[in-house]
C-alpha cells in the first residue's frame, strides 16, 4: 500500500512538472517572438529617428525618457496586478502595446510620430513585466526557481539576436527602414499568438504552484530589502552596452565590424549562463549570486584596457554577468516573498534596478571623459560591494529553505 501511494505521489510530482515547464516554454515562446520585435527595433531606432530629422539631443531624450516611463509604470502594474489579481489582462495590455507600436513605426512620417511609438513600446513592456514575472514565479516552484527563470531568460536572449540579424539582413536586402519594422509585424503576432494559447490553456498560473509554506510579514521582508540594495549595487556598476561599443570605436581596439559581433557573442553567453546559473541557484542558492558579481567584476578592466582578445574575454564575462542578472536575480525574489505580494514586489525590483541603471551609466558616462581608471574602479567596486550584501541575504533564507 505504502509503495502504491509513494508511486501516485510521484507520478502526481512528475505531472505537474511537466505541466509547469510547458507553462515557462509558452511564455519563453512569446518572450523570443516578442524580442526579436522590440530589440530589432531598438536597434535601429537611433537611425531613423535621424533620417526622419531628429537630432542627437532628441534621441538621446526619446530613449531616456522611455526608460524613465518604464521605471515607474513598473511600480504602479506591479501593485495592480497584487490588488487585482487580473494578470494575464495586464500582460496583454501590456504585450500588446509594446509589440504592435513597432510595425507602426513603418508609417510614421514624422520623427514626433517614431518618437511617440517608442515611448509607447517601452510602456508597452513595462506594463507587462511584473505580472508576468508572477505568473512565472508559480511555474517555477515546481520546476526549480533557477531552472524555470533561467530557460526564459535563455529563449529571451534567442530573440535579442535573432531580431538585430533579421533586421539586417532586410536592410541590406532593400536598403529601407520602413520595410524594416514592417517585417517584424510577423514575430509580433507570433508572440501574441503564443501569448493568447497560453492563456487559454493556463487561465490561472497560481494553480501551478503547490501550497508551500507562506511568508508572514506585514510589508516586504527585510532579506528583500538588503537584498534590493545589493541589487541596486550591481546595476549602479554595470557598463551599459553602448558605452563598450563607444569606447572600442574611440580606442580602436575592436575592428568596426566585430563590434556587434562581440555583442552577439555577449547575448550567447547571456543564455547559456541563464541556464547554468539558473541549475545552480537550485542547488546552492543565494551565494551562486556571489560567484557570479565576482566573475563579472572583472570585466571592465578587460574591455577598456585590453586589445582585442582581452575586450573579447571582457564581453563573456559581461554577458555572464547579464545572464545571472536577468535569471536568478528574478528567481530569488520568488522565495522571499509570498505569493499574493509577488506583483509588487517584481514591481519595486523592475524600478529600483531601472533607476540605479540608469544613474550609473550616466556617472560612468561622465567618468569617462574624466578618467577612464576612476570609471573601471567604480564599476568593479560597486559590485564586489554587493557581495557582503548577497552572503547577508543568503544566511538569512537559509533557515527557510531548510524549513
Amino acid at each position: 500500500m505504502m509503495e502504491r501511494t509513494s508511486s501516485s505521489a510521484a507520478a502526481r510530482t512528475s505531472l505537474a512538472k511537466a505541466v509547469a515547464i510547458r507553462f515557462v516554454v509558452l511564455l519563453g515562446l512569446v518572450s523570443l517572438f516578442a524580442d526579436v520585435t522590440y530589440e530589432g527595433a531598438r536597434s535601429i531606432a537611433g537611425p531613423y529617428l535621424a533620417l526622419l530629422g531628429a537630432s542627437g539631443t532628441v534621441v538621446g531624450i526619446v530613449a531616456g525618457f522611455g526608460e524613465l516611463i518604464g521605471y515607474g509604470v513598473r511600480l504602479v502594474s506591479g501593485y495592480l496586478s497584487d490588488r487585482t489579481r487580473r494578470y494575464w489582462t495586464i500582460t496583454l495590455v501590456g504585450y500588446t502595446v509594446n509589440l504592435l507600436a513597432v510595425p507602426l513605426l513603418a508609417l510614421a512620417g514624422r520623427w514626433e510620430v517614431a518618437a511617440a511609438l517608442l515611448i509607447a513600446e517601452r510602456f508597452g513592456k513595462a506594463l507587462r513585466t511584473p505580472a508576468r514575472d508572477a505568473m512565472l514565479s508559480y511555474a517555477t516552484k515546481t520546476t526549480g526557481r533557477g531552472w524555470g527563470f533561467g530557460l526564459h531568460e535563455a529563449m529571451d536572449q534567442i530573440g535579442a539576436v535573432l531580431g538585430p540579424v533579421i533586421v539586417t539582413v532586410v536592410l541590406a536586402a532593400r536598403n529601407n527602414y520602413p520595410a524594416a519594422f514592417a517585417v517584424l509585424a510577423i514575430p509580433a503576432v507570433l508572440a501574441l499568438t503564443m501569448l493568447l494559447t497560453a492563456r487559454r490553456l493556463y487561465p490561472r498560473p497560481q494553480d501551478l504552484e503547490p501550497m508551500a509554506r507562506q511568508l508572514k510579514t506585514a510589508g516586504l521582508s527585510r532579506p528583500y530589502s538588503i537584498y534590493l540594495a545589493a541589487v541596486a549595487l550591481v546595476a549602479a556598476g554595470y557598463v551599459d552596452f553602448p558605452l563598450i561599443a563607444y569606447h572600442f570605436e574611440k580606442a580602436a581596439s575592436v575592428p568596426d565590424t566585430w563590434v556587434p559581433l562581440l555583442y552577439a557573442v555577449a547575448m550567447g553567453v547571456d543564455a547559456i549562463a541563464a541556464l547554468l546559473f539558473g541549475r545552480w541557484f537550485d542547488r546552492v542558492g543565494i551565494p551562486i549570486l556571489m560567484l557570479a558579481a565576482l566573475l563579472s567584476a572583472s570585466f571592465a578592466p578587460l574591455v577598456f584596457l585590453g586589445d582585442f582578445a582581452l575586450a573579447l574575454a571582457g564581453m563573456v564575462l559581461w554577458g555572464i554577468g547579464m545572464g545571472a542578472q536577468e535569471s536568478i536575480l528574478r528567481a530569488a525574489i520568488a522565495e522571499m516573498v509570498s505569493p499574493e505580494r509577488r506583483g509588487s514586489a517584481y514591481g519595486i525590483f523592475n524600478m529600483g534596478y531601472g533607476i540605479f541603471w540608469f544613474l550609473g551609466s550616466a556617472l560612468m558616462g561622465v567618468l569617462y571623459d574624466l578618467s577612464l581608471p576612476m570609471l573601471i574602479a567604480f564599476s568593479v567596486i560597486m559590485q564586489l560591494a554587493s557581495i557582503p550584501l548577497f552572503y547577508w541575504v543568503g544566511k538569512q533564507m537559509a533557515p527557510a529553505s531548510r524549513a
